[in-house]
């Protein structure tokens, strides 16, 4: 229950949830350790941006339930990526360069996470290395693609590499468009 405690204390957590035995982690582009004590910060206490993870991971593999190292990005909406971007962030956009090309958010920045195959879609090789060249491990900036998800998988993989103000929007440019948020053609 240490970790309950410390979690508590971080962030608003239900009191239901608090009463249960089950392991909670916070989800922030946070590292965070695992183990049987709980989770536990294990870099310097920042923004507390993210949301509570209830669960025991029973339903993954062994290998992932016990992973020593998790990190995962908060997730914001549209609006409010919009207001971080006002006040400061950097906008990374993932899409491919076709995308891009369609139209995107004044001021975005474009490394495409995956590229277009003739067979599909392929993972750029060199993301972590494109986006180091642009952005320092501690700057702090928004991801968006498309709808999503291809987002989530670079915020993710870039809070994995150390990166430490990463934040994902939820949507991605297509919920940008629907809001009316600025859009450079």
């Amino acid at each position: 229950m240490a970790s309950a405690c410390f979690i508590a204390r971080c962030v608003s957590v239900p009191a239901h949830l608090l009463a249960h035995r089950t392991p909670l982690a916070i989800t922030s582009c946070r590292l965070r350790r695992h183990g049987a004590a709980g989770a536990r910060s294990v870099c310097a206490a920042g923004r507390m941006l993210g949301s509570v993870r209830y669960g025991t991971g029973a339903g993954l593999g062994s290998k992932q339930a016990d992973a020593e190292v998790a990190a995962v990005p908060p997730s914001v909406p549209v609006r409010v990526a919009y207001e971080l971007q006002l006040a400061g962030h950097r906008y990374l956009d993932v899409r491919t360069e076709g995308e891009f090309g369609c139209g995107h958010p004044a001021g975005a920045v474009n490394i495409p996470y995956m590229h277009s195959t003739g067979s599909g879609m392929a993972k750029n090789s060199r993301f972590l290395e494109q986006v180091s060249v642009i952005f320092r491990r501690d700057d702090e900036f928004i991801i968006g693609c498309q709808s999503g998800r291809r987002s989530l998988l670079a915020a993710t993989e870039l809070c994995s590499a150390g990166f430490t103000a990463v934040t994902d929007i939820a949507g991605g440019f297509s919920a940008w468009r629907e809001n009316g948020l600025p859009i450079k053609q």
